[in-house]
């Protein structure tokens, strides 16, 4: 039996890298045929002066919600009980971001690990602190896209993966998780910090992190009124986003995102976040507008994390204690 489950493992550990490439693969034909299909009404959009200036605008917005997440990231670092500086937690997180897009989408979160080790804080504090965050932003942008898009309110696993996430995230579930594979991590150690076992004491949140829930909620809804700014500036100067169309808009661009960050295999959610877009907001807005506002908001996020990654290396560096 054992033999069999080391075979079954080794064959899922051997399937990754090929299911990372089928899904974006998958992805990137989704959109090839869209934009196949519409090409003619993407060619026909008219980049005018107020198209860039409102491009202009998603993107200083843009930026804001990269700052934002770096704030609320300092915020869950003193939720676990580290107080540590606004200036090198903005550094260590806009320096980092950008790490994203290589290849395993986790060089960001080891870029914050180590520079939280660094700082003298404990291993355990600093990889908690980089879990939490990509929970918190699940949670956050699955509440906006069950209230903006409504055709997801009544499906079930939205809705349970929500409740999930929540009831997860209350100290009396989420402490004992984080101990107990805390524990057994160190226990299947092979080097000395196996001895460390008897008196491991895992890292505990106090209390629920209701506000960098609610810090993450906002990230969201800067990121959301960039997306918003790149579709208006698609849109013909004789149109409008309705105030109907604007929270579907919100929710679907929620949606997207999360669907971006939680599928494997899509360094920074390029080709997921794109195709269900389409998926989700092709009946509500023009296709043709819609390809073009999701092409040019991809450009504005690639350039929003490398601009403020840049303007992080003029912020103070704050040496360890």
């Amino acid at each position: 039996m054992t033999s069999d489950k080391g075979h079954i493992k080794g064959f899922i550990s051997r399937l990754k890298p090929y299911l990372r490439w089928v899904i974006l693969g998958g992805t990137l034909f989704f959109l090839a045929k869209t934009l196949k299909d519409r090409g003619a009404e993407v060619m026909a959009l008219e980049i005018t002066g107020a198209s860039w200036f409102w491009l202009f605008i998603s993107l200083c917005i843009t930026m804001l919600a990269h700052i934002w997440s770096g704030w609320v990231w300092i915020g869950i670092l003193r939720e676990l009980g580290q107080r540590v500086p606004v200036v090198w937690g903005l550094r260590v997180y806009l320096r980092t971001n950008i790490a994203k897009y290589l290849p395993g989408n986790v060089w960001h979160f080891y870029g914050r690990v180590a520079a939280v080790k660094e700082k003298n804080i404990s291993l355990s504090i600093g990889t908690l602190s980089v879990l939490m965050e990509p929970l918190l932003m699940a949670a956050g942008a699955l509440i906006l896209a069950l209230v903006g898009y409504g055709e997801i309110l009544g499906q079930f696993w939205p809705v349970l993966g929500l409740v999930g996430v929540l009831a997860g995230l209350h100290p009396r579930f989420f402490n004992p998780v984080v101990g107990f594979v805390g524990k057994l991590k160190l226990g299947r150690s092979p080097g000395p910090e196996s001895g460390l076992k008897p008196n491991y004491e895992p890292p505990q949140i106090r209390r629920y992190p209701i506000l960098p829930l609610l810090g993450e909620m906002g990230f969201l809804l800067l990121r959301g009124s960039g997306f918003v700014l790149a579709v208006m500036a698609m849109l013909p100067p004789s149109q409008h986003l309705t105030m109907e169309v604007l929270p579907v808009v919100f929710g679907g661009f929620s949606m997207s995102w999360l669907l971006g960050l939680v599928v494997p295999g899509a360094p920074g959610g390029v080709g997921v976040f794109e195709a269900t877009a389409v998926g989700l907001l092709q009946t509500h807005l023009p296709t043709g507008v819609l390809l073009g506002a999701i092409a040019f908001y991809r450009l504005i996020s690639i350039l929003a994390e490398a601009v403020t990654a840049a303007l992080a290396g003029f912020l103070p560096n704050h040496r360890p204690h």
